[in-house]
């Protein structure tokens, strides 16, 4: 393969993948609350482009409609969440994509049917 070829490959996954990021980014900024479900910081206006998808199952291509493989996570707790990831990894603790177990534990929302309907005391 020649190395103008070889570019216009690597070129073009580069753009199918930013696309294909654009499309599940905007999803999830719809259909979930603009919060980190780490820290539960809240982000809005030029702040938003802090919060990134992070997919549980780290499977990048798995995108369902209704977000259940999406959670939104602030720079800082999404870098950290691979990073432990990784330090696990590394330990041998789990091997490399096998998600067993959701990494991340906090979940900000999960009582939020009862406090709507306000049952909050």
């Amino acid at each position: 393969m020649d190395d103008k070829k070889l570019d216009r490959v690597v070129a073009e996954a580069r753009r199918a993948r930013e696309e294909r990021e654009r499309g599940y980014r905007e999803r999830a900024l719809k259909i979930l609350p603009a919060v980190c479900a780490r820290c539960g910081r809240e982000f809005e206006g030029k702040r938003l482009r802090e919060l990134t998808v992070h997919h549980r199952d780290g499977n990048h291509d798995h995108n369902p409609p209704d977000g259940s493989n999406w959670e939104l996570l602030c720079l800082y707790c999404h870098e950290n969440e691979h990073a432990r990831e990784l330090d696990e990894q590394a330990r041998g603790a789990r091997p490399a994509g096998e998600g067993a177990v959701p990494a991340a534990t906090f979940q900000p929302f999960a009582d939020l049917k009862r406090r709507l309907k306000g049952g909050e005391e």
